[in-house]
């Protein structure tokens, strides 16, 4: 494995070398010649400072701020003390073995941040702006929406847009750790943050630089590490606790036996100083922090944005996912698939549909449209939109004011309908205050679904879905999904209320998945708010504790799957570095171990933890290869 060291790592590697070299030179010498103790000092002070002139520096300058109980004290004082009772050598090569841990830990360390932070690099420096019939460089930042962008082959999406000129293949890999490219043309909605693989694409911008995905996805990364999991915070309070007082202990144990048995001074110190070494808890405070930093890294190259310890321990103990139906589970791609009318034609009610959605991109609203553009039906462009939230929408067109939503909204305005038992979502349609007739949309069920609510139920998690849906709509998707439970024709508020009720059952922690601009108050309730990130409404993005930034479902089972995984290696890392320890504490206290499994309880115990943390980062997307690039591109 081919290590590239910082100019701080070779530093230090040159210093533990030269170290151990003058290790070697003080044993020849001391036992070649027979040298006073002032002159066994000496020499055994070169290597002794060559190794560790660092840490007793910042020994004594954290003294000076109030930080005494640090590694840094702990260690000059156990070396210094063991040189002082006449253990030159040992003094002097523990301290060479303690920076070698330390550089050793410094490169896992450094490794698993780069790791992260290749991740990130995904927001491009500059990008290509049309202005005026040229081509001008600028920073992203300088970008305004509407603007013209144009991207060629091999560069990075700078903006978040829709392509309205020329096609291409887009690596989406830093996004949703998906390896396949992704075919896109004229009309499509491109992120920020894919590169584009093949063709020149001329994009107009949606959305300032500083709300683009790819800004979002930074922002979330860096933000992570703030919010702290319990586990996390217990060992900062834990460290604080411990160390001063297993000092007390150390001291404790330096001056009473020799008052109390017949032990020697100098056992006694020597004891005391090798408990000193062995209670410095950095295997607890770096490793554990490290495990989660890694599994938060290790999800994202995985396309699973998690904002933060907190959530990701949280995450481990889910019971219950509960999902929205439309967007979540469904691609959200509707079709008409049946049209009633009541006292017109089916002509009649298209265009009434027609007219009343002409002013919504919402799924449902694009599929009326295009239904009566296929069959030609002309409509007018309606006025005074107004949103019923879980209802659906009224307007006005031809001077008649136009419903269109469900069963509910009809009831609402005193509109007498006929009720339809159908699996999909029906749109019922009123004009002038007359029921024109109902129209039947289907959506189809995302290719992972079946399979995510299967694993789920193999991991022991229960699943269930809220949905404003009719109830022969949502309990068909239910049978065809295999869903454990599902509430059909909630408003917004009763999804909250129905959260509530989960929750309060205890069984778990409950997780809740959505996409919608009406799931925002659902995931913010939930003990984990999961969003569909690369086309979900930005609301429920930033209610979210996790994003799925491939809008895949199966991406919970993966989220699920890293958090236990981490969750694992921090328990290990606690119960590890705790046993040993405690055992190497023990042992120091009765004169069985050295100070060399001091530093081992100590350094070893770290590194070993760290490397053990770094197993959270996972391995990274696989690449596409050139077999499936080459038809991708062309």
């Amino acid at each position: 494995m081919n290590i590239k060291l910082s100019k701080k790592q070779k530093k230090m590697l040159y210093r533990i070398i030269g170290a151990i070299v003058l290790l070697v030179a003080a044993l020849i010498v001391s036992h070649v010649f027979e040298l006073p103790r002032p002159a066994l000092i000496g020499i055994f002070l070169l290597p002794f400072a060559c190794a560790g002139w660092d840490v007793v520096k910042k020994a004594v300058m954290n003294i000076g701020h109030g930080q005494l109980f640090d590694e840094n004290f702990l260690m000059t004082v156990a070396t210094i003390g063991a040189m002082a009772v006449g253990e030159y050598s040992e003094g002097a090569a523990v301290m060479i073995f303690y920076q070698t841990g330390e550089l050793f830990q410094n490169i896992a360390t450094t490794r698993s941040r780069k790791s992260v932070a290749a991740l990130m690099d995904i927001r491009p420096d500059s990008a290509v702006v049309l202005r005026g019939g040229e081509r001008i460089e600028v920073h992203p930042s300088e970008i305004e929406p509407g603007e013209l962008i144009e991207v060629r082959a091999g560069e990075k999406l700078p903006l978040d847009g829709v392509i309205v000129e020329g096609g291409s293949s887009l690596n989406t890999a830093a996004l949703t750790g998906e390896s396949m490219p992704r075919e896109v043309a004229a009309g499509d909605e491109v992120l920020s943050g894919c590169v584009n693989l093949s063709g020149t694409l001329k994009i107009r911008t949606t959305k300032p630089f500083g709300e683009s995905t790819v800004s979002k996805i930074l922002q979330m990364v860096e933000n992570a590490a703030s919010k702290k999991a319990r586990s996390e915070n217990f060992i900062t309070k834990f460290a604080k606790v411990y160390t001063p007082a297993v000092v007390g202990a150390a001291v404790l144990l330096a001056a009473v036996p020799p008052l109390v048995t017949n032990i020697a001074f100098t056992d006694s110190l020597m004891r005391a100083l090798n408990f000193l070494v062995v209670s410095c808890p950095c295997a607890l405070v770096i490793s554990v922090p490290m495990s989660f930093f890694g599994g938060i890294g290790g999800a994202s190259r995985k396309g699973v944005l998690i904002k933060g310890g907190n959530y990701m321990e949280s995450l481990s103990q889910v019971g219950t996912v509960i999902f929205d139906k439309t967007g979540t589970l469904t691609r959200g791609e509707f079709s008409v698939t049946k049209v009633i009318p009541n006292g017109c034609t089916e002509e009649e009610l298209l265009s009434a549909a027609a007219s009343a959605e002409s002013g919504s991109n919402h799924p449902i609203a694009r599929s009326l449209i295009r239904e009566a553009e296929l069959r030609e039906i002309g409509f007018s462009a309606a006025a005074d939109h107004k949103d019923h939230s879980g209802m659906g929408i009224s307007c006005k067109a031809n001077g008649s004011e136009i419903l269109a939503g469900n069963a509910a909204l009809m009831s609402a305005n005193g509109i007498e309908f006929s009720k339809q038992e159908l699996t999909g979502t029906v749109v019922h349609i009123a004009r002038g205050g007359k029921y024109l007739g109902a129209v039947n949309i289907s959506d189809t069920v995302k290719p992972d679904s079946r399979e995510t609510i299967s694993k789920l139920r193999e991991m022991g998690i229960r699943t269930v879905i809220l949905t404003g849906d009719s109830k022969a709509a949502g309990e068909a998707a239910a049978r065809e999904l295999g869903v454990d439970e599902v509430f059909t024709e909630l408003m917004p508020q009763d999804k909250v209320a129905k959260a509530e009720e989960i929750i309060a059952a205890g069984k778990g922690r409950v997780a809740f998945a959505g996409d919608g601009i009406n799931d925002a108050p659902v995931l913010s309730r939930a003990d984990v708010g999961i969003a569909m990130g690369a086309y979900g409404a930005d609301a429920a993005i930033e209610a979210a504790d996790i994003v799925l930034m491939d809008d895949k479902p199966s991406g919970i089972v993966t989220a699920i799957g890293i958090s236990r995984k981490t969750i694992g290696i921090v328990k290990q890392n606690i119960a590890f570095a705790l046993g040993v320890k405690a055992l190497v504490l023990l042992t120091s206290a009765f004169g069985i171990t050295n100070m060399w499994a001091a530093v081992f309880a100590d350094v070893g115990v770290a590194v070993l933890a760290i490397l053990n943390a770094m197993r959270a980062l996972g391995k990274k997307p696989k690449e596409p290869t050139a077999e499936e690039l080459v038809p991708a591109a062309a």
